[in-house]
């Protein structure tokens, strides 16, 4: 059995760590172009384990550390070398628990949360396996300050702040998943679907919220000093917002708009893609998205095209020649609108004389349809261009103004020669 001193086993196990890991990055400096190149010709449909594959790749180094490690750790402890292996032990775990917790990372969509997770766990277990918890502990506590008999410790907070964002979390991730349960249903409208999900994210928040800082022991009336002046804030300084909040609750309730729907607001058209606690999504034809905030839709005058149902009257002004039968240019106004794809079926198109104008007969044609998210313009053109066709095949003419300018020559008025007496 090999013995070593304690200051002799120390540098020799830090020199074996070092040995270790060097080996390890030139192994995955060597390895690593080789298995990029066969993951890209992996034509795999499962893109989560390949996803994996890659993070794993990534990390490489850290994997074969981790794989020599063990295998040193297992060799040690073959040739008798008690209580002189601690460092390597140790070293193993911590790379281990960092290449865990970045892959369980890869869960969280955020990815500076996820790091900021990742790093906070990792010093969690390095505390374990170094042996130094109960010491970070009576350090944690020791820095703090005292509120009548309340005292709020370092170690306080950051129990706080993991214990409450992990049932945050949890509350968060339950709230989607039943809101997407509800958006798929098909026995609930839109906008009840949505207020539904928003109210129980709201439970779901404030009881992890008051769960957590009860599990660890707080007495939440001593928050009552602090509501006063949460109160004035949320009064002032996020008047706009809570407003926000509000009118989105308001707008779920008397479903005056839901996801679908065609609005115009002001000089926005488009139809409505989402319902947010704070604003509206409107997506334009142009494919712009206007994040317009619920106060808008409760102070502003909004149209809903699509409130009650989807139909929409359209009109198309037009003239023709005043040699023109105003019974047959009306008759094939309404064939040529008749004839579009996208005029409603259900409502026959009407067409009406509207005057007598300086150079035409003036017509207003009148169609429907019932997809006015398609757009209105490019209808209204289809119907212009299927009425000049069917007018020009008719022989009947579409005139234009006609101006006539008559210049007149100066005449010169000269004097009798006389003189005035």
């Amino acid at each position: 059995m090999l013995e070593l001193s304690g200051e002799t086993g120390t540098l020799l196990q830090l020199a074996i760590v070092a040995a270790l890991f060097l080996a390890a990055r030139l192994l995955a400096w060597r390895l690593e172009p080789k298995l990029e190149a066969r993951l890209r010709a992996i034509e795999s449909p499962n893109h989560r384990a390949l996803r994996l594959a890659v993070v794993l790749l990534r990390r490489l180094g850290l994997v074969i550390f981790v794989l020599l490690s063990s295998i040193a750790l297992v060799v040690m402890r073959s040739y008798g070398w008690p209580g002189a292996d601690f460092l390597v032990e140790a070293a193993m775990l911590l790379a281990a628990a960092w290449l865990i917790l970045r892959l369980l990372s890869q869960m969280i969509k955020s990815k500076p949360l996820g790091k900021a997770v990742s790093i906070g766990v990792w010093i969690y277990v390095a505390l374990l396996v170094l042996g130094l918890m109960d010491d970070a502990a009576v350090l944690l506590e020791a820095i703090g300050f005292t509120i009548g008999t309340f005292r709020l410790s370092l170690l306080l907070i950051v129990k706080m702040v993991v214990f409450v964002g992990v049932l945050l979390w949890v509350a968060i991730g339950l709230g989607n998943f039943i809101d997407r349960r509800l958006q798929a249903s098909e026995d609930l409208t839109p906008s009840l679907a949505v207020l539904i999900g928003k109210i129980a994210k709201i439970v779901l928040i404030v009881a992890a919220t008051l769960m957590g800082l009860s599990g660890l022991g707080i007495d939440l009336t001593v928050f009552a000093v602090f509501s006063g002046a949460i109160g004035v804030g949320i009064g002032f300084g996020l008047q706009k917002v809570v407003s926000n909040f509000i009118s989105g609750i308001i707008i779920l309730m008397d479903r005056s708009i839901k996801p679908g729907d065609t609005i115009t607001l002001g000089e926005t058209f488009g139809w409505i893609r989402e319902l947010r606690a704070r604003f509206v999504s409107v997506v334009t034809r142009d494919g712009k998205e206007y994040l317009i905030p619920n106060e808008d839709f409760i102070t502003h005058e909004v149209i809903n095209w699509s409130f009650t149902d989807a139909l929409v009257r359209l009109d198309v002004d037009f003239g023709v020649s005043y040699d023109s039968d105003p019974h047959q240019v009306s008759a094939l106004a309404i064939e040529a609108a008749a004839g579009c794809r996208r005029v409603y079926g259900g409502k026959r198109p009407v067409c009406w004389l509207t005057g007598f104008g300086d150079s035409s007969l003036d017509f207003r044609l009148r169609f429907w349809i019932d997809d006015p998210r398609d757009g209105l313009t490019n209808i209204r053109g289809t119907v212009l261009l299927a009425l000049w066709d069917t007018l020009k095949e008719h022989g009947v003419g579409i005139p234009f103004p006609h101006r006539e300018v008559l210049i007149r020559t100066p005449i010169e008025i000269t004097g009798s020669g006389g003189s005035d007496a």
